[in-house]
């Protein structure tokens, strides 16, 4: 173009430098009216060929790339310019040799570790398909923290709820009177506890129905006491369980000489509990009484207890028909059980008696088949501290502290007995003084009973 003859090629100069070819020859003019001879065709080495019109080495070498070095030829190392430097050197000739560069994950994704799962087993990182559009990683999932802390927490603090509400609730159907009053020339502190317990035949609170289904015989004039234990808890040793018989002939402050029970008539349980104190020369330090009506639902409420009768009793005033062997009492059988005198030996029968229904009834109350129960365990507490009458100091702890000493290995015994003798007031029981003397002095002092003593 521009005048050029396009048959003609364009060689670039050679000046010695990488990009531009050999110098350009004289192209002859063509001869005047004909076609211009034809070139021959040259080859264009980087650095391979001699110079125009030097000799021929006779040794090929073929054409090199822009970044492959010539063989035998080194290149410089490049200086860099600086003060006091001389001039800059010559640009290289060929392209620098090129080194790859490893892969490393760390520039273009943050590092995946891997999660351990339930089993202790560690899961793989997720793959790049899981990621979300845009490159960024995904969250690991915040794993929920079992606060197991926590709820041990909120059922203790149930639990301790739910017994100071059975406590105070407890505490509160308790029925008190002043049965510890204070008199002249009172009993002083004595050894241990002491607790009196006594059953009453007081028919308050009973119908006509339920009256006669426990064979109670209809009102009989002021209450009595069927039952009388005294209940003593040494500083240390067996708890002893001692009966003293309703019958005992003892003297009645105010009333003279008569029997024991007559004393609950005559003033109730103040006067009866000042009564014991006389005669024994133990101080009472808790009252606790319980009616028919009470002792037959304690005992329902455990779903009857199991007792070994010991001969047969057949007392239609008890209501009772009992064969002799081990068996399961209702409420209104145990009830008769310890009431009934139709045995042979009449009061101390029944006193043994009472000792079997209370070692049965403790037994039962203490299982774990009851503790482990607590709709069984509710309603025996229940009952028991509903139809229960205790002096105006005690409440359900002193109970229960009672009960805990009742649950082991307890001696139940029996006031030792002299005799009997008819009097004023019937037929009554006499004491055996020196051994009954002795029998409550080794209790007042914190000792044992004396083995002579123990199986009255």
């Amino acid at each position: 173009m521009n005048g050029d003859d396009p048959r003609i090629r364009r060689v670039p100069p050679h000046n010695g430098t990488p990009g531009r070819g050999a110098p350009r020859r004289p192209v002859p003019p063509p001869p005047p009216g004909g076609r211009p001879p034809a070139e021959s065709p040259q080859v264009i080495r980087r650095g391979g060929g001699p110079p125009p019109g030097a000799r021929p080495t006779g040794r090929y070498e073929p054409p090199l790339a822009w970044s492959q070095t010539p063989e035998g030829r080194r290149t410089p190392p490049t200086r860099q310019p600086g003060p006091g430097r001389g001039p800059k050197p010559a640009p290289p000739t060929h392209a620098p040799t090129q080194r790859p560069v490893p892969y490393r994950e760390s520039e273009y994704a943050p590092p995946q570790r891997p999660a351990p799962d339930r089993g202790g087993r560690r899961r793989p990182p997720p793959s790049h398909g899981d990621r979300p559009s845009g490159g960024a990683a995904p969250r690991p999932r915040r794993r929920r923290k079992r606060h197991v802390g926590r709820w041990f927490l909120v059922f203790l603090i149930v639990l301790v709820t739910a017994l100071v509400y059975a406590v105070v609730t407890l505490d509160g159907s308790l029925t008190r009177v002043d049965a510890l009053g204070d008199y002249e020339d009172r009993v002083g502190n004595t050894a241990g506890t002491n607790w009196l317990l006594v059953g009453s035949d007081s028919r308050a609170g009973l119908s006509d129905e339920q009256a006669q289904g426990l064979a109670t015989g209809g009102e009989v004039g002021d209450a009595r006491t069927d039952t009388i234990i005294l209940v003593h808890i040494p500083p240390s040793g067996r708890t002893t369980l001692i009966s003293l018989p309703r019958d005992s002939y003892v003297s009645i402050p105010g009333y003279g000489q008569d029997k024991l029970n007559a004393a609950f008539a005559f003033g109730g349980p103040q006067l009866l509990t000042q009564t014991v104190e006389i005669a024994t020369g133990l101080r009472i330090d808790h009252y606790g009484e319980i009616g028919f009506a009470g002792f037959a639902g304690v005992v329902d409420g455990l779903g009857g207890i199991d007792v070994c009768v010991p001969q047969p009793i057949n007392d239609p005033l008890a209501g009772i028909d009992l064969p002799a062997g081990c068996q399961e009492l209702s409420g209104p059988q145990a009830l008769g059980f310890v009431r009934s005198r139709a045995t042979a030996l009449a009061d101390i029968d029944r006193m043994n008696n009472q000792r079997l229904f209370l070692s049965a009834l403790l037994e039962k109350a203490t299982s774990p088949a009851t503790l482990a129960n607590p709709f069984a365990l509710w309603s025996m507490a229940s009952n028991t501290a509903g139809s229960l009458t205790v002096d105006s100091g005690d409440h359900i702890w002193d109970l229960a502290r009672l009960g805990w000493a009742l649950r082991g290995d307890t001696l139940a015994t029996s006031v030792p007995v002299g005799g009997f003798e008819d009097t004023d007031s019937g037929n009554v029981l006499l004491w055996a003084k020196p051994d009954a003397a002795r029998f409550f002095e080794a209790l007042a002092n914190g000792d044992p009973v004396p083995t002579d003593l123990a199986g009255q």
